[in-house]
């Protein structure tokens, strides 16, 4: 059965390892809307870094950004919807890593005034935005897309871990870096949630979709489509977990499976 609805990651996914979309995975994309069938970036990035993948795609529909957070329409650059972790709940949070992992360092994207972290948050990317960096309590003040936190001597997967462990609800956590980098949510919001609700607004369900994705981020999109597909590079937990192992996302993993129907 030909899909319904298209849902793949942007970053390991169909953006190459040189930050490129390749001729043939934007070719591929064009011909399933061509067929009338939606594609849905579904990615952890913030909407202020959506302009560059839109740019080379061409595409003007909705993203699901942050995770799922929020609900983003590339051409009038406008949020949809969306889903936001309360100052109360970040606290908590806060409060519960600090305790559990000293050295951990904080930092928030915010929907309207952009990315601002602790002066002890070293971030991994360039960035246009007015940095005001002071400790994360001065900066929840308002509700928050995500909650960001990084630890310089512990890897992505041990960080989660031990995260997990030290946090009781209050928020959603996962990771899709390779540094010990973690990504907080409001509780129950994922690139699930995101993708579902975009689904349903369309009347379709699960068994409709066929996702795509790399990283533990990932996973719960993945665990909820129809069909789940990881690329050849993605993290051992993304790849015991699909129904299907593409080629890599340098080898354009997602044309080809696309290819089948479109």
């Amino acid at each position: 059965m030909t899909p319904r609805l298209v849902a793949s990651d942007l970053d390991g996914t169909i953006v190459r390892s040189d930050g490129t979309i390749s001729a043939r995975t934007v070719a591929a994309l064009d011909a399933v809307e061509r067929a009338g069938v939606p594609f849905v970036m579904v990615t952890g990035r913030p909407i202020r870094w959506m302009k560059q993948i839109s740019d080379m795609t061409g595409h003007h529909g909705v993203a699901i950004c942050a995770n799922g957070a929020l609900a983003y329409d590339l051409h009038t650059e406008q949020v949809l919807r969306s889903s936001l972790l309360s100052p109360t709940s970040a606290r908590d949070v806060v409060a519960a890593l600090r305790e559990a992992i000293p050295g951990i360092a904080f930092a928030v994207e915010r929907l309207h005034s952009g990315f601002a972290h602790e002066p002890s948050y070293v971030p991994r990317w360039d960035s246009d935005d007015p940095l005001a960096a002071a400790p994360i309590e001065e900066l929840l003040t308002d509700d928050v897309v995500k909650l960001l936190a990084r630890h310089e001597a512990i890897g992505p997967d041990d960080l989660l871990a031990a995260a997990h462990a030290a946090v009781e609800g209050g928020a959603t956590l996962t990771h899709s870096s390779h540094d010990g980098l973690l990504e907080m949510s409001a509780e129950g919001v994922s690139k699930a949630s995101g993708l579902a609700a975009f689904a349903d607004e369309r009347g379709l369900s699960a068994v409709d979709v066929i996702a795509f994705g790399d990283m533990p981020n990932d996973l719960p999109m993945l665990g909820w489509a129809g069909h789940s597909v990881a690329v050849a590079n993605a993290h051992p937990e993304v790849l015991a977990a699909a129904d299907e192992v593409a080629a890599s996302n340098d080898d354009d993993g997602v044309a080809q499976v696309l290819a089948r129907w479109f």
